[in-house]
């Protein structure tokens, strides 16, 4: 590997500023998710693929977990990036505790590390240069918004979770549950947490509907939990009669918008995650100054603009 041009003077304010007096290094860029088994992690793959392309002299891998829930493993391969000193790492973390120390043992290496789609804890705040996501509790809001507008504001509704304290599932469910209470007299029922299993997800509706059956509305907060709410209205013959809002946009969720099982979806600018994290992270490697925090943004897709250009940008 070529050897730093420049010195690191100091290590404060690289949560700022990233590694300011560092120049850019050929080698390795680690792009670590929270699993490769879900088609919106593939999607941050895609984007992360092309951003490599235009980054010179480097490389790019992609790893992830078998599952959101396997946070040990997870660690383990953000350590294992830093002993293999790599060149920078976008990370997703599965879980906003366990991540800090990895991510600080990056920051005492000298590797710059750009989290995406879900934060870690105050603790870990001087380890990362940046932050880019969407703004989940916004995108939470907008899901209850949509939900009330179908359901009125009483009666009761279900929330179908996914990893109980994931950043993005604090800010996403906690900003559903905040908006409901406020603008409503709804009654909810849940949180359901799926560990991000469909199979699990589609139990779990199964059981929350024949057990309230007078339930008016569903919440599915993410990708495989979404699509298992969806089937298992499919199958307990609940579909449009049920409303039910999901997150991300893949084909079976498009699916489920097109033939109304799902009244909408949250879209998430995967793609853009996994771009704009390379591209930052690599800016980072170079000593340039980058932000704090960027939102990549959500869009609300429904049966009147899922064909719309404001969609398909979003929708994998």
């Amino acid at each position: 590997m070529k050897q730093i041009l420049a010195p690191l003077r100091s290590l404060v304010g690289l949560a700022v500023v990233g590694l300011a007096s560092a120049a850019a290094q050929a080698g390795e860029i680690a792009v670590i998710v929270k699993t490769t088994n879900s088609t919106f992690w593939q999607n941050v793959n895609k984007g992360a693929d092309a951003a490599i392309k235009t980054v010179t002299g480097h490389t790019m891998t992609f790893s992830g977990p078998a599952s959101e829930s396997a946070i040990a493993d997870q660690v383990s391969m953000v350590e294992n990036a830093v002993n293999r000193k790599v060149a920078g790492i976008v990370l997703a973390p599965s879980d906003p505790d366990a991540l800090v120390p990895a991510i600080k043992k990056a920051w005492e290496a000298r590797i710059p590390v750009v989290l995406i789609d879900s934060m870690v804890s105050d603790a870990g705040k001087p380890y990362y240069q940046s932050f880019l996501a969407t703004d989940n509790r916004l995108a939470g809001e907008l899901c209850a918004k949509q939900l009330i507008a179908k359901v009125g504001t009483t009666g009761k509704i279900a929330v179908m979770s996914y990893v109980a304290g994931a950043g993005s599932e604090l800010g996403r469910v906690g900003g559903f549950r905040d908006y409901i209470a406020k603008h409503s007299k709804l009654q909810i029922v849940g949180p359901f947490y799926s560990q991000s299993q469909m199979a699990t997800a589609l139990n779990q509706t199964t059981d929350v509907l024949a057990s309230n059956p007078d339930l008016k509305g569903l919440f599915g907060a993410n990708e495989p939990t979404a699509v298992g709410m969806g089937r298992a209205l499919v199958q307990s013959g609940k579909a449009g009669k049920v409303v039910a809002v999901g997150f991300d946009g893949n084909e079976d969720l498009q699916k489920f918008v097109k033939d109304g099982t799902l009244e909408a979806i949250a879209v998430q600018g995967s793609y853009q995650m996994g771009h704009l994290g390379v591209k930052t992270v690599a800016e980072a490697m170079a000593g340039k100054k980058v932000a704090k925090f960027v939102d990549t943004g959500a869009v609300m897709v429904g049966k009147g603009n899922i064909d719309k250009p404001e969609a398909k940008n979003v929708l994998y």
